[in-house]
């Protein structure tokens, strides 16, 4: 067999070591139970659900106390309420443009998390890879970190112009960071004993990116992704006031000035529902990558 053929052989465990635990020994046994989180209580996919929905009624009928049952008759607050905003939420998703607005939203959370894999992930294994590359830019790193990317917005609109270009650079900015920092994390956590396979194999180093680091820090760099999702869809409204003619965040100010207080609500909850199953769908994209 050649060496070739002998590395090809060991990239199916390889695809194992994120977990961390592909071919080393189990020092509790075969016989180890798992732990069990205290006050847990086995609970099922059922169930969950269910204290989910009751969780979020309970949220709705905080709504509608503080702005139907406290607020006074004729007051401000009795503009927000959930029977107004479900209905401005109805007429919105049906006869106005607000599914492009929210369409021009979500490309721009694309075309941001793109840009910040692009940069983000390449340096990320730099920086792992290499302890002087770390202690040099590190310090910078983190500083750069600290600073709200909101921040930036005037110095982003002198240099790059009014429209979509501003809020990419603003958007790739927020986003890069934890994709960094996770990746970064997760070639320094990397078992080094599968390096060393493929250095006895004479593998190259395009291959053992490939069939080891790779695999072994997708699951680090998946949870990057959410983080900076997260990131991100904080970032977008006050990114997208930015003199931009589309999306939520130009959708909530034109409410604003309409004095369409239901429609601003209604854009507000659509912002949450839209959050949360992007949150959602990077958590499923992580548990099947975990099997």
């Amino acid at each position: 067999m050649t060496a070739r053929e002998s590395f090809a052989g060991s990239q199916a465990p390889a695809a194992a070591a994120p977990g961390g635990s592909a071919g080393s020994a189990d020092p509790a046994g075969s016989s180890a139970k798992p732990v069990r989180r205290p006050g847990n209580g086995g609970l099922g996919l059922g169930r969950r659900c269910l204290l989910g929905l009751g969780g979020l009624a309970a949220l709705l009928a905080l709504w509608w106390l503080g702005t139907d049952v406290l607020s006074p008759a004729g007051g401000m607050a009795r503009r927000f309420s959930p029977g107004a905003t479900f209905v401005s939420l109805a007429e919105l998703l049906t006869a106005s443009d607000l599914p492009m607005h929210i369409l021009v939203s979500l490309r721009r959370i694309a075309v941001g998390l793109g840009f910040a894999l692009l940069i983000g992930v390449p340096l990320g294994l730099a920086i792992g890879s290499w302890r002087r590359l770390e202690a040099a830019v590190s310090p910078a790193m983190q500083f750069l970190r600290m600073i709200s990317p909101l921040s930036w917005m005037p110095i982003a609109v002198m240099v790059f112009g009014v429209g979509d270009d501003p809020v990419y650079f603003l958007l790739t900015f927020a986003a890069v960071w934890p994709i960094v920092l996770n990746t970064a994390a997760g070639v320094q956590q990397l078992d080094p004993r599968w390096l060393q396979l493929a250095q006895s194999v004479a593998a190259t180093r395009w291959e053992t990116l490939r069939s080891v680091i790779l695999p072994g820090v997708l699951g680090h760099i998946l949870t990057g992704v959410r983080l900076a999702i997260g990131i991100l869809w904080i970032v977008l409204v006050p990114c997208e006031m930015l003199g931009v003619s589309a999306g939520m965040g130009y959708f909530i100010l034109d409410t604003r000035d309409r004095l369409a207080y239901s429609e601003l609500m209604a854009m507000v909850l659509m912002i949450g529902v839209l959050g949360f199953l992007l949150d959602a769908a990077a958590r499923a994209l992580y548990r099947y990558w975990r099997g």
